[in-house]
């Protein structure tokens, strides 16, 4: 089998790649039925000279790989018909931005393989980049507050051309005695907590956070129970939130009153209700100023995240009075929010690694033992020109509907 790792075309330019060049060359000598090719880029964060040191084939055609890896989408006149492709697709939600991208891998008769449905027999994703987007999150988060109240300017992160000198950089801070929230106990929440303890900020418990006073930072995680609530009290032991989102309400602002700065780590279903409104926002109460929304889900469970940020420009300012952007820092009475979308690609290389690892772990072995376990089969979305039967729900999206 040919492996091609593709050069990214999205542009943005993503700086990530699936697999590191050592990685390659390494699963190479333990499988010799498998080649690696590589595709130029004079984007990816490592050189392709790096390849080349590992005795990679580099070309500028990768036409004769079987299976071609990316990261993010790939442009529509860059897909291959007739082959293997696995990428974030980013339209599992029927994210309308992508809707003629699935309509052009069914017309190409393209086996599309999502990384995003690469999940275990029990249903729990096996790889993601979350974790750094964790990390980088919860490090823009602070940078933010920082800024937003003149207290210190750190370097970005993308800056930092490693974690390791991303932990230096925050080590010469000393913040406030804020209240931070972060939500979200996966993989982003757990990146952001990370963070949060290599700085030394205290964690407290979501009870001692809305009801003492520190005189040092202090940050609570918050699980759905903590900010869902029950809209009827009997359904409480018999429907669960992650099952029936629909039957439960927001019961956020208690936190929202407190905090000062707000992570945003949590996954939101579309079915769920928001954790506030704007008309909340307005309110003499809602003490938030900051919001560093990971998740960066537009239109979501946070109406301050209007559009997503660039990591040259990862702040914008929301007036919530008018329920328009404003330029950052802009009003001490604006919300500056901070919504990379892309957070991971601020310290490509070592995302890139631990990804490739989550791969060499389940995917591969899946490509070796014939799927046995159902990994690859399971992530499928469409194959021999049509949508696969678990993905199904997504014909009236194709469709245009």
């Amino acid at each position: 089998m040919k492996i091609a790792i593709i050069r990214e075309g999205k542009v943005p330019p993503d700086h990530r790649m699936p697999l590191a060049p050592l990685q390659c060359k390494q699963y190479m000598t333990l499988h010799k039925e498998f080649e690696f090719i590589i595709q130029q880029s004079e984007v990816r964060c490592v050189a392709d000279s790096e390849f080349e040191k590992q005795g990679l084939r580099l070309l500028p055609d990768i036409s004769e790989a079987d299976l071609l890896m990316g990261i993010k989408e790939v442009p529509i006149d860059m897909l291959i018909p007739n082959k293997t492709y696995m990428f974030f697709s980013h339209t599992m939600k029927k994210q309308a931005y992508n809707r003629g991208l699935l309509q052009a891998i069914l017309a190409k008769n393209i086996r599309l393989i999502d990384y995003e449905c690469l999940v275990d027999d029990l249903g729990a994703r096996v790889v993601a980049f979350g974790r750094f987007a964790g990390i980088v999150g919860a490090y823009n988060g602070i940078l933010t507050y920082g800024k937003r109240f003149g207290l210190f300017d750190l370097k970005p992160a993308y800056a930092c051309v490693t974690l390791r000198e991303l932990k230096k950089e925050f080590a010469k801070i000393k913040l406030p005695p804020i209240k931070i929230i972060l939500t979200g106990t996966g993989r982003v929440g757990k990146g952001s907590k990370e963070m949060l303890d290599l700085m030394h900020i205290k964690q407290v418990f979501p009870q001692e956070f809305l009801q003492d006073e520190f005189d040092e930072p202090v940050y609570t995680i918050l699980r759905s129970e903590n900010y869902y609530k029950p809209k009827n009290e009997a359904n409480t032991h018999t429907l669960g939130f992650y099952q029936y989102p629909e039957n439960y309400e927001t019961d956020f602002l208690k936190f929202a009153r407190v905090g000062d700065l707000f992570i945003s780590g949590h996954y939101w279903n579309p079915k769920a209700m928001h954790l506030f409104t704007i008309a909340d926002m307005q309110k003499p109460d809602f003490k938030i100023k900051v919001i560093a929304d990971v998740t960066c889900d537009i239109g979501g469970s946070i109406p301050s995240t209007i559009r997503a940020s660039k990591i040259t420009d990862p702040a914008y300012d929301f007036n919530p009075a008018t329920a328009q952007e404003e330029l950052a820092y802009a009003h001490p009475d604006n919300i500056t929010v901070m919504a990379v979308d892309n957070l991971p690609c601020e310290l490509p290389a070592d995302a890139s690694e631990a990804f490739g690892e989550q791969l060499l772990q389940w995917v591969f072995p899946a490509l070796l033992n014939g799927d046995i376990d159902g990994i690859l089969e399971r992530a499928t979305v469409t194959e021999n020109g049509q949508l696969t039967p678990r993905f199904a729900y997504l014909q009236d999206y194709v469709d245009g509907q």
